[in-house]
């Protein structure tokens, strides 16, 4: 078995060495897959005619993955001692309208958008159609599926793996073309909070950020656009400031980053520094911050160079009582270019301590 990445987590890697056969007939049925890859704490159901698997470990600690499109819809720790100390991390909500086949926006959605010139084709669909290639287990303390999308240009992994109080998501994009590829790639998460005002996110002071739109994806809540469009100055608090220009550097100078305000940034090294032998990078970890419900979630990237964070502000009415935020770690403003034969891999962890 293959270790990913170094972690210090449970011994289960992150991504582990498949025996499976590219050319292994695809399973879509719950039945199909249940017979080949059902085991103690993975559960493969359907909602909606959509194909998804369930992971819950023996804490109770359980995961929702809609298969096709690689999209994490639910994902609920235990986060407090009582019997049903369970809460709800991500915000997720039913699709309605709009392009795409996705069935739910929000929640964690990996991203990955090849760019190109404008009158080249692309070799990567702007949404991907994924099977489930192996899955894995240590005794349900830790639940691992492994997605895999192939095509004659790429052979991608993604893999989602489960413990007790923590939750990974890897990806590997192997280039299997002639052509060198250059992908902007991000694994973004939807945070849910109990209300708009006491959210927040620690650990970015003293780095530099710029404003700037996410990434598209087939899951965003807010579009790039929306994104960017200026918070009215009437719901400004005394505690922020109005965002600064697109493109416009900053350095963070408050140990709190506040999100009830409107705000989308990339924290992360100016392009124009990372060819000096010696730059600033952002922290490899940061965290969230929910007074209302008294947690905190740790976000950790590797393999990317930046980190997005936005907040919706007033938007976020439209949507329903509770409030959000979309972060996660991206490789934005300098994409990533894979050569024929080579293969990037990147992942998040999302990891708490609220017991």
């Amino acid at each position: 078995m293959a270790s990913f990445l170094s972690l210090s987590l449970p011994k289960l890697n992150l991504v582990k060495a498949s025996s499976a056969s590219t050319s292994t007939p695809t399973l879509t049925t719950p039945e199909a897959l249940t017979e080949k890859f059902g085991r103690k704490g993975i559960k493969f159901l359907e909602s909606d005619n959509t194909p998804i698997v369930e992971l819950t470990v023996r804490n109770g600690s359980s995961l929702r993955l809609q298969i096709p499109d690689a999209h994490v819809t639910s994902y609920k720790p235990k986060v407090y001692w009582k019997d049903d100390g369970f809460e709800e991390v991500l915000y997720t909500l039913p699709a309605s309208g709009g392009t795409g086949s996705s069935k739910h926006k929000g929640g964690i959605g990996l991203v990955l958008n090849e760019v190109s010139e404008p009158a080249s084709k692309e070799s990567l669909p702007s949404q991907l159609e994924w099977t489930v290639k192996d899955v894995d287990s240590d005794a349900i303390d830790a639940l691992q599926v492994e997605l895999s999308y192939t095509s004659r240009t790429f052979d991608i992994t993604y893999v989602v793996t489960l413990y007790p109080t923590s939750l990974a998501t890897a990806v590997i994009v192997k280039n299997t073309g002639r052509k060198a590829v250059t992908l902007s790639n991000a694994i973004l998460s939807h945070f849910r909070f109990k209300k708009r005002g006491g959210t927040a996110i620690n650990g970015l002071r003293s780095c530099i950020y710029c404003p700037h739109p996410p990434p598209s994806s087939p899951f965003q809540i807010l579009t790039p656009a929306e994104a960017m469009k200026t918070e009215s100055p009437g719901w400004l608090t005394f505690e922020s400031e109005a965002e600064e220009k697109l493109g416009k550097w900053s350095q963070q100078s408050v140990p709190f980053t506040i999100m009830e305000n409107k705000i989308s940034r990339v924290y992360a090294a100016p392009p124009t520094e990372r060819s000096k032998a010696f730059y600033n990078t952002p922290p490899s970890k940061y965290e969230t911050v929910d007074q209302g419900r008294g947690l905190s979630f740790r976000v950790i990237r590797m393999g990317f160079e930046d980190i997005y964070v936005s907040s919706p502000g007033s938007m976020s009415e439209k949507y329903g009582k509770d409030y959000f935020i979309c972060t996660g770690p991206a490789s934005v403003l300098v994409p990533v270019t894979v050569n024929p034969g080579e293969q990037w891999r990147g992942a998040q962890v999302i990891e708490h301590d609220n017991l």
